[in-house]
């Protein structure tokens, strides 16, 4: 049985199913006398309205959802065992997410921000979260430092208002945000919409086959329909007509039965090489560079349905990067491993214990376990044995799958990896620029160190920060904001 408001009744009733015969006037004394506590209904529809509104999400509140399908398009049985990527013409019922990361939920979708591109793989052998931006990198390689990142990015605390001092403060601590600002400083940190942008993994996980071989893999989206974004001028004419544009074209064109579609490629990494790199593939702040590590076509996700109900599709749809099948597992990337926490433990603040148990988080395939009771519970259960192991129960244990077999040895440390290298690649992003996307990217810049409250300290490091990437960036920046760079 699952509760529908699907004109089930031909009359209005409570939340316990009793008639109502009047839905327009309170119960008073008289006409015109006070209003009696009795009124139950009335409690009820005001009790009811009163807490409609769930916590919304500490990052990623502004966002839609849509329903389709993944399809296996290539053979990867070689990599992984995973059941939906045995081979090609698989399908596998989605459902995805996008949306802003800082501002809250009623912002515009207009705002020089990442994206969040999220999707629920519905398999026969769970489910699979797949949880990336639409940059392929991010801020920090240590989950550590989230909240406080987080909190930098977010609205001044006294004042409510996002300044780039603090922003620009918090990140001249970690040389490590270069690249990732690359990315959201360029054309590219506005999006035209959620059709037009790539998406990414950005963490590295683990691939593994029947044998128990593990590969390291980045897993990478790209539309069919191109990526295209918003210039500032555009940004404004946009955000200012509609605050939600980038929510109705996802909704429009599937309607229209302009179905968006993404291209799944994955990069594939051996850990017996990984130090034949300079890069370490477990640093999140770094990209895998193509003609280094060539992308390899997967399958395809094509959103064909809209969905039923914004509230229970959209905002308590949860994800959470732990939520992996056999075939796939994590790496001991640091910020993943602060992930695979955070998330469950987030959702299970903002929806309840039972979070899963919501259809449109709750697996398809068939599922059983112990965890029973708790707030919000919908599961039916009649059983009598809610233990393990029982003779009065015969659902065992799962056939052993394959996962990674490393073997770890080393003191507690808390330390910085080896290979931080912060400003090759930044360099080399930047210098990949035309020269009008250069002296935007420049322009943003210097607008951002132009805040009146970020010190000459802080524009000094910065300046040297990009010098260090790209020489002819840092005497530009230098020279427009009089400051003398020191490397």
């Amino acid at each position: 049985y699952r509760p529908s408001s699907a004109y089930d009744s031909p009359y209005w009733t409570t939340n316990s199913g009793a008639p109502v015969w009047n839905n327009n006037s309170s119960l008073t004394v008289g006409l015109r006398g006070p209003i009696l506590l009795e009124d139950y209904h009335l409690v009820e529809k005001l009790a009811n309205f009163d807490r409609e509104r769930i916590p919304e999400r500490v990052v990623h509140a502004r966002g839609a959802s849509a329903k389709g399908f993944f399809e296996t398009t290539h053979d990867i049985s070689k990599l992984t065992c995973a059941d939906f990527l045995r081979g090609p013409g698989v399908q596998t019922p989605i459902i995805a997410r996008f949306s802003t990361v800082i501002h809250e939920r009623g912002s515009p979708e207009t705002l020089r921000d990442p994206r969040g591109f999220a999707v629920k793989f519905y398999t026969r052998e769970g489910n699979f979260d797949l949880v990336g931006n639409n940059f392929p990198v991010f801020f920090i390689r240590d989950g550590m430092k989230f909240p406080d990142m987080v909190h930098a990015l977010k609205p001044n605390p006294k004042s409510h208002i996002q300044e780039n001092w603090r922003v620009l403060d918090f990140f001249s601590h970690h040389p490590e945000s270069l690249h990732m600002f690359t990315f959201l400083f360029d054309d590219i940190g506005i999006p035209q919409d959620y059709r037009h942008m790539d998406g990414s993994g950005v963490n590295t996980y683990t691939l593994i086959n029947k044998v128990g071989k593990a590969h390291y893999v980045k897993f990478h989206w790209r539309p069919t329909c191109g990526v295209k974004s918003l210039l500032e001028d555009e940004a404004i004419k946009v955000g200012g007509s509609n605050h939600s544009h980038a929510t109705q074209d996802l909704y429009d064109s599937i309607v229209a039965g302009n179905y968006p579609e993404w291209k799944l490629f994955i990069q594939i990494i051996d850990p017996d090489h990984e130090d034949k790199y300079e890069f370490d593939p477990l640093d999140v702040t770094k990209t895998w560079p193509e003609d280094i590590v060539p992308l390899q076509p997967v399958g395809r996700m094509v959103l064909n349905k809209n969905i039923d109900n914004f509230f229970a599709e959209n905002e308590q749809l949860a994800f959470c990067p732990g939520i992996v099948v056999p075939g796939v597992y994590y790496s001991d990337d640091k910020l993943l491993q602060t992930r695979i926490f955070s998330y469950s433990d987030t959702q299970r603040h903002r929806l309840g214990p039972n979070y899963l148990q919501l259809p449109v988080n709750a697996p398809k395939c068939a599922h059983h376990n112990n965890h029973h009771e708790g707030f919000m519970n919908i599961m039916h259960r009649d059983e009598e044995v809610n233990y393990f192991p029982s003779r009065y129960d015969h659902i065992g244990h799962a056939e052993r799958y394959p996962t990674p077999a490393a073997i770890y040895t080393g003191k507690r440390e808390r330390c910085i990896i080896q290979k931080e290298n912060n400003f090759k690649q930044p360099g080399e992003r930047y210098r990949s620029f035309t020269p009008d996307r250069k002296e935007r990217f420049i322009t943003r810049w210097i607008d951002a160190l132009s805040d009146p409250r970020v010190t000459h300290e802080i524009r000094s490091i910065w300046i040297s920060y990009w010098s260090q990437a790209d020489k002819s960036l840092g005497q530009k920046l230098a020279s427009r904001l009089n400051v003398r760079p020191s490397l």
